[in-house]
């Protein structure tokens, strides 16, 4: 029985280890969009290129836990748990991919003020996340930041709400309106991947306590 356990206990830390890159990995892009809506339109092109890449990492670790599944009878945990957690974090980066590269595509010339918010919240909530994931190897609380994530969250529901009512006053150009507003839904959208996947940690935890 022990030989078995030693066969098993690699391929089980490697998914924690897996995980860990994604946090980091969420955390990093987050950085990168909010430095690029405070420096904007100032490094546009390398900020937008290193987001594209955080966004080709976080398919390279989805695909690498998947293929484990697929080859590992044994998991630490349920598998639709790992396969939820994995997408749910590839989820976050993949609307702050879209975020950055519609502001290239809309030919954005200067950010509104909520948009720097948004992404400072998408930061503060992906370091959450990140700062939760090294506890998910030994199933301890994290209702710390799971908490701190659903504030955020709610954060972030609150400021979407001001700057797309913000969009109807003034008379802006309607065209305008339509592109901020589909940038502040992705904004919107990747703070609340950021929650689900707090959402799925806990019931992992909860699970394996």
């Amino acid at each position: 029985m022990a030989r078995l356990s030693q066969v098993f206990v690699p391929r089980d830390r490697v998914y924690f280890d897996l995980f860990e890159e994604a946090g980091g990995n969420i955390v990093r892009a987050a950085d990168l969009l909010d430095q690029l809506l405070r420096a904007f339109p100032d490094r546009r092109e390398e900020l937008t290129r290193d987001i594209l890449i955080c966004e080709q990492d976080g398919d390279r670790i989805t695909h690498d836990i998947i293929r484990r599944l697929n080859e590992t009878f044994v998991t630490p945990i349920d598998r639709e748990d790992i396969y939820a957690l994995a997408s749910g974090l590839d989820d976050v980066v993949d609307y702050t991919e879209e975020v950055a590269d519609y502001l290239g595509l809309y030919q954005i010339e200067a950010p509104m003020e909520q948009a720097q918010r948004l992404a400072h919240v998408l930061l503060e909530a992906s370091r959450q996340i990140a700062g939760a994931m090294p506890r998910l190897r030994n199933f301890d609380d994290i209702s710390h930041y799971t908490v701190e994530v659903n504030r955020l969250e709610n954060d972030g529901d609150r400021i979407t709400r001001e700057a797309v009512a913000s969009l109807f006053h003034g008379g802006i150009d309607p065209m305008v309106v339509i592109r901020w507003k589909d940038i502040f839904e992705r904004l919107e959208n990747a703070i609340d991947a950021t929650e689900q996947v707090a959402n799925i940690l806990e019931g992992i935890v909860i699970k394996n306590s």
